[in-house]
C-alpha cells in the first residue's frame, strides 16, 4: 500500500464520529494491505512504532520538528515557529508549507522504516541526524502525507482506533465477516502485539492464528478477576476453590530465556530496570525458560513488614536504582505460572499450575509464593480474608481449581474481594477521562474545574459516560491535568465515546483516574449501561488517585462491572 493511500484513510478516520463508520474505513484499508506492510499499517493505526514492551522511543521535540519542516521546505524557522504558535498543530504547518498536490510513490513500509531509523540515533549529533532524516522524508512526500507523518512523529495522530475494532476489521478484510475476531483476540492475548498477529494472519491464514502459541519475551495480557460481595456468594459460584492473598503492589509478569530475563508491568511495559534483585533471583532458578505472574512489593528487611503501594511506587525510577534497592528492597509474590521449560501451562488446571509454583519457588528472599488455602466453607474463607487484611494486604482472590489461565479476560475463574470502605459502595472505580469542564470561580486559574469520566464497554468497544469528577484533586494536580488534557484535546467527540453530555473540551480517551463514590445510582444523563433511556452514574464521586500510569483506557472498569457493582452494593458483608 502507498502511504498516500493510507493518509487518505487517516483523513477519513479523523473526520468520523461514528464507530461503525470507523470499522468500515479500517476494513477497507486492511483489504488493500498485504503481508509486507500489514503489521506496519496496524502499528501506524495504533499510533505506535511497536508495542510498549519494546520500549522504542522516537525522542523528538517540537523544536526538532520545526527545524525539519523549515529545512525541508526552505522556509524561515521563525515563520514555522509563528505558524505553529497560531495553529498548535505542526502537522497542519507541514501540510501548508509542503504545498504539493503530487502523490509520492513511497510505500507504507518505506515511510515507517524511515521513521523507525530515527529511534536508532542516539548520543552526540543525534539531534541533527534525526532532523536530517525527517527533513529528507518530508521532501519526498505530498502535503497530505507530510501532515500525518508529522502528527505521528509528534504522537498526535489521534485517530481514536481501538484494538477490538482493529481485530474486527482485520477479520472482515481477510474472511469477509467479523466472525474470526475471537481467534485473533486469543492470539493477541498471548503476545500483546497486534501488528505481529496481523502479520501471522496475512502470511499463514486462519490456521496460523488457530495454532498460535505463547512465546517467551512476548508478554501475555494479564488475567483479571471478577468481583462478588461476600464469601457465601463466592462459594456458591465456585464451590471448592483456592483462595489466594491479594497484594497491593506492582503486577509483574516475569519471562526467562536462559540468562535473559525481562519483567513486564500490568499494562505491558518493560520494567526490568528497576527490579534488579528480582532479575538476579530469577537467574538463579534452575530452569531454561519460564513465564510467571506475580505482585512485587517493597518490604522492611528487619521486620519483614510489607510496605503500602505509595512506598513501593518509589521504586519506579530510572536513576539511582541501586540506592533505592537498598532502601526499599523488593519481594515478588508468585501466584501463577504460564510456561516452564518450554511447556505451555496456559490450559492446565489452576491447581496443577499452583503445584508447579510450590515445587519451583522457595528459599529466596526476593521471590516468595503467595499464601493460599483450598476450601468450600464460606466461614473458612472469611477467616482467611480477615487474616489477610490483618496482615495489611488488600484482600483475597478465589480461584476455580480447574480453570485455565484466561489471558486478557476478566471472568469468574478468578473472583476478588477487597477490604470494604465505610460506605455503601465498597470498591473504587477506574474511569477514563473523556473531556473537561473549564474552571470557574476559585478554579478559573486552574483551567479545569471537573472532568467527564467514562467506563469501557468491551462489547461495543466504546467508552460510556458515568460521572463528572471535580473533587479530590489538589491545586497542583488540577494544573497538571490541564497540561496533560490539552495535549490530547480534540475538536469533536471521538468516535469511540458515547455521551449525552458535552464537556467544554473533548479529549482523546487516554488517561485513567481512580474515583470513590458513595453509591451507584440510575441516571437519564449518563450512557453507562443505558437501557430504556436510563443509565448508571456515580453519586458524590471524588478522585482518590491522580492519573494511573499503569493502566490503559481499556483497563478501566467496564460497563459490566458497574452493573454488577450496582446490584451488589447493598450486599457487602465483609467489613474492615
Amino acid at each position: 500500500m502507498k502511504f498516500e493511500d493510507l493518509s487518505r484513510y487517516f483523513l477519513r478516520l479523523e473526520a468520523t464520529t461514528k464507530r461503525l463508520e470507523m470499522f468500515d474505513i479500517l476494513s477497507d484499508a486492511f483489504s488493500k494491505a498485504d503481508s509486507r506492510d500489514i503489521a506496519k499499517t496496524v502499528y501506524l493505526m495504533q499510533e505506535e512504532l511497536l508495542p510498549p514492551f519494546f520500549n522504542v522511543q522516537l525522542g523528538v521535540a517540537d523544536r526538532m520538528v520545526e527545524k525539519a519542516i523549515a529545512d525541508a521546505y526552505h522556509v524561515d524557522l521563525k515563520v514555522i515557529k509563528s505558524s505553529n504558535k497560531k495553529t498548535g498543530d505542526l502537522g497542519e504547518v507541514a501540510e501548508k508549507y509542503n504545498g504539493s498536490d503530487k502523490k509520492s510513490s513511497l510505500s507504507v513500509s518505506e515511510v515507517y522504516d524511515k521513521i523507525f531509523d530515527m529511534t536508532r540515533l542516539s548520543g552526540e549529533g543525534s539531534v541533527e541526524a534525526k532532523i536530517n532524516v525527517l527533513s529528507s522524508l518530508l521532501r519526498k512526500v505530498s502535503a497530505l502525507e507530510s501532515k500525518y507523518i508529522i502528527r505521528f512523529v509528534m504522537g498526535k495522530l489521534r485517530l481514536g482506533v481501538g484494538e477490538a475494532t482493529i481485530m474486527e476489521a482485520l477479520s472482515k478484510a481477510k474472511t469477509g465477516d467479523r466472525k474470526f475476531k475471537p481467534d485473533l483476540e486469543r492470539a493477541f492475548n498471548l503476545c500483546s502485539d497486534l501488528g505481529y498477529v496481523a502479520n501471522v494472519f496475512y502470511e499463514k491464514g486462519e490456521d496460523g492464528i488457530r495454532r498460535f502459541e505463547v512465546q517467551v519475551m512476548r508478554p501475555i495480557r494479564p488475567a483479571l478477576a471478577e468481583r462478588l460481595p461476600s464469601a457465601e456468594e463466592i462459594i456458591k459460584k465456585l464451590g471448592k476453590c483456592a483462595v489466594d492473598q491479594k497484594f497491593d503492589g506492582f503486577r509483574a509478569q516475569v519471562h526467562k530465556n536462559g540468562d535473559d530475563v525481562k519483567i513486564f508491568s500490568r499494562n505491558l511495559e518493560e520494567i526490568t530496570h528497576f527490579m534488579p534483585e528480582i532479575v538476579a533471583a530469577v537467574k538463579r532458578l534452575n530452569h531454561r525458560s519460564m513465564i510467571f505472574d506475580g505482585e512485587a512489593l517493597t518490604y522492611d528487611e528487619d521486620t519483614g513488614t510489607l510496605y503500602a503501594f505509595h512506598i513501593t511506587i518509589q521504586r519506579k525510577r530510572k536513576h539511582n536504582i541501586e540506592e533505592t534497592s537498598e532502601k526499599f528492597p523488593l519481594r515478588l509474590f508468585v501466584f501463577d505460572m504460564m510456561l516452564l521449560d518450554g511447556r505451555d501451562l496456559m490450559n492446565e488446571p489452576y491447581i496443577k499450575r499452583r503445584e508447579l509454583i510450590d515445587k519451583t519457588f522457595g528459599g529466596d528472599a526476593a521471590i516468595s509464593k503467595s499464601r493460599f488455602i483450598i476450601t468450600d466453607d464460606s466461614k473458612e474463607l472469611t477467616k482467611f480474608f480477615d487474616e489477610t487484611i490483618g496482615a495489611g494486604l488488600e484482600g483475597v482472590v478465589a480461584k476455580k481449581l480447574d480453570a485455565p489461565y484466561s489471558a486478557g479476560a476478566r471472568n469468574f475463574n478468578w473472583i476478588k474481594i477487597k477490604r470494604s470502605y465505610k460506605s455503601q459502595l465498597s470498591d473504587t472505580i477506574d474511569v477514563v477521562i473523556l473531556g473537561y469542564f473549564k474552571g470557574r470561580g476559585m478554579r478559573a486559574d486552574f483551567g479545569v474545574g471537573a472532568v467527564l469520566g467514562g467506563v469501557y464497554n468491551d462489547k461495543r468497544d466504546v467508552f460510556e459516560t458515568i460521572t463528572k469528577v471535580g473533587s479530590g484533586f489538589s491545586e497542583a494536580q488540577f494544573k497538571e491535568l490541564r497540561k496533560m488534557l490539552d495535549d490530547v484535546k480534540v475538536t469533536h467527540k471521538p468516535a469511540r465515546v458515547d455521551s449525552m453530555i458535552e464537556p467544554d473540551i473533548w479529549t482523546e480517551p487516554r488517561y485513567v483516574i481512580t474515583v470513590k463514590a458513595d453509591e451507584i445510582t440510575r441516571s437519564p444523563m449518563h450512557t453507562c449501561g443505558m437501557k430504556d433511556e436510563v443509565g448508571y452514574a456515580l453519586r458524590f464521586p471524588r478522585a482518590v488517585s491522580f492519573v494511573r500510569t499503569d493502566k490503559r483506557p481499556e483497563d478501566s472498569n467496564t460497563t459490566k462491572d458497574i452493573v454488577e457493582m450496582f446490584n451488589n452494593q447493598k450486599k457487602v458483608e465483609l467489613k474492615d
